[in-house]
């Protein structure tokens, strides 16, 4: 087990921490280092909340039963084979995977780049992570070719790699693997043997349609986690399910859990039972925060390709992923040599908060950068309703001030 000093803050609550301090000293910042989605609860699920403050007891280790069956069913409405029996709800998909890490045991591939936690929590759990690079445009998968060669030469060396880790569509790029590239990674996955770990906790948040999930082609070797912390912007009531392909395996993650969290909160699995059995009225409202999602990555995707970034096409969540190389020799006139130099300076002069590409697993002075459009649509909740019932929401003051200023300072800093 590594030594607690070897484990710092995640990169993006650490992020949203300073940038917290600098509001609370009277500064003007846009939040735009994580991922947490700036937007109200559902009313209904406010309601179906409250209705259940008066449940105190543990209950089921892996869940209610309501709420087993009710992700059970969203799995099954998407192509997903999932019994309730082999669902295992905790207090958020972080505890999840860090359980599943646990249960599994062994060493694990992580995509380059990947989101923040992943080999941090493989470090945690005593196991290594093993770096692979996706393929250009196709984040959340590493490339099935340099997966099967890093398994082997790890293997060769004496490490046990079990699993791999997918995110579907993914955190940091905003993109997903084409339907081929999935193929191929089952076929990796297959041949040697390892345990397809998918974080789909996007997968509502897709702005086309929808990439293929691992477990459609081989459930028999996939976990499927997710919640409700994107697609219901309810980051804080901490509540994650995972669906798992065999009872061995969802013993293993239940006995991990008994001893970690000993139930999922009981008053929020009410609320999310609910949200998982997808009523008309929450359906809708996740279509409307997917079109603003899309609306508003679009608009500051815009002003990085006006200055000369590279970007892949925006094809979901709430992230972009740009590549200012083409631009290092302006920004090295201006002593910017790094995505990590990049963001200082943003963050020191202009106020925005951004993430370095070295935060997701890629080299120092890899120029990415990452920028969540999430906590622009608004700073009080009656700006954010209107955000999410606007029909053009870029063209809202906030918003359009907010965009605005985020091209004015590209421009200034690149000089284009």
């Amino acid at each position: 087990m590594p030594p607690s000093d070897t484990i710092t803050m995640s990169a993006t609550l650490a992020a949203d921490a300073a940038l917290a301090a600098r509001r609370a000293a009277g500064e003007s910042v846009l939040f735009m280092a994580s991922g947490e989605i700036g937007l109200p609860a559902h009313p209904e699920l406010r309601d179906r909340l409250a209705a259940a403050a008066d449940v105190h007891d543990y209950g089921p280790v892996a869940g209610s039963p309501e709420l087993l069956a009710a992700a059970a069913g969203y799995w099954n409405r998407r192509g997903i084979d999932a019994d309730p029996g082999l669902v295992v709800a905790g207090p958020g998909s972080k505890p999840l995977l860090f359980g599943l890490l646990l249960a599994i045991g062994g060493d694990v591939v992580v995509p380059v780049p990947s989101w923040v936690s992943y080999a941090a929590q493989i470090r945690l759990v005593g196991a290594r992570p093993i770096p692979v690079p996706i393929r250009p445009g196709q984040g959340g998968v590493p490339d099935p070719d340099l997966l099967r060669a890093a398994v082997r030469e790890h293997r060769a060396a004496g490490r046990d790699v079990r699993a791999v880790v997918v995110t579907v569509p993914d955190n940091p790029t905003g993109t997903f693997p084409t339907p081929e590239t999935t193929t191929e990674l089952i076929s990796a996955a297959l041949d040697l043997d390892l345990i397809i770990i998918s974080d789909e906790i996007y997968c509502d948040l897709v702005f086309g349609p929808a990439p293929v999930s691992p477990a459609r082609l081989a459930p028999e070797r996939t976990v499927v986690t997710t919640g409700l912390t994107k697609s219901f912007a309810l980051g804080g009531w901490r509540i994650g399910i995972a669906r798992l392909p065999d009872a061995a395996l969802r013993e293993r993650l239940a006995g991990v859990a008994s001893q970690i969290w000993s139930s999922p909160v009981a008053p929020i699995q009410r609320a999310a039972a609910y949200a998982f059995d997808e009523p008309p009225e929450l359906v809708d409202h996740v279509a409307a925060a997917r079109g603003l999602h899309e609306a508003v990555a679009r608009a500051v995707a815009e002003k990085f390709t006006a200055v000369g970034a590279a970007l892949a096409p925006v094809r979901a969540t709430c992230y972009l992923y740009p590549d200012l190389e083409p631009l290092r020799a302006e920004l090295g006139r201006r002593n910017i040599d790094s995505g990590a130099d990049f963001t200082d300076l943003l963050l020191a002069r202009h106020g925005i908060g951004l993430l370095p590409a070295a935060a997701f697993g890629e080299p120092e002075r890899s120029l990415r950068v990452r920028a969540s459009v999430s906590r622009l649509y608004g700073d009080t909740d009656d700006q954010r309703r209107a955000a999410l019932a606007a029909e053009d929401p870029v063209a809202l003051p906030w918003i359009r001030d907010a965009v605005h200023r985020i091209g004015s300072v590209l421009t200034a800093v690149t000089g284009r």
